[in-house]
């Protein structure tokens, strides 16, 4: 069955590392796709990165390059987001999600995904 539950959220300091847990269904053509989006309060949600389980091809949004790195387990049952250099606008809600593995609409795209987590609340302190 299809499910995403993420964990790893917490507080974290300002400059530090903080990485995040995605556990996903085992592998099917309709969970070929695994993102992390975020939301902080009062703004709209964003897209953080995403992978093809199959080929392990990721992308990331382009303003976060550099400090994140989206990965998976052998298995391809955990995706892992890795958040360095810590800043306080990362703080927010990180949701993961799961679509096709074939979308056409673009990467990083919110309409290719249709099964989310609940989410893991990040907070980052100075």
């Amino acid at each position: 069955q299809v499910h995403v539950v993420e964990s790893g959220g917490g507080s974290a300091q300002e400059g530090g590392s903080l990485t995040l847990s995605c556990a996903v269904a085992t592998y099917s053509e309709a969970v070929g796709r695994v993102a992390w989006f975020r939301q902080a309060p009062g703004k709209e949600r964003e897209g953080v990165a995403e992978i093809v389980r199959t080929s392990g091809q990721t992308y990331v949004a382009r303003s976060l390059r550099g400090r994140v790195t989206i990965s998976q387990d052998s298995a391809k049952t955990t995706v892992y987001l890795q958040v360095n250099s810590l800043k306080p606008e990362d703080a927010g809600m990180y949701y993961c999600a799961t679509g096709p593995r074939v979308c056409l609409i673009g990467a990083l795209d919110s309409r290719c995904y249709n099964t989310w987590g609940r989410g893991t609340q990040v907070s980052v302190s100075s």
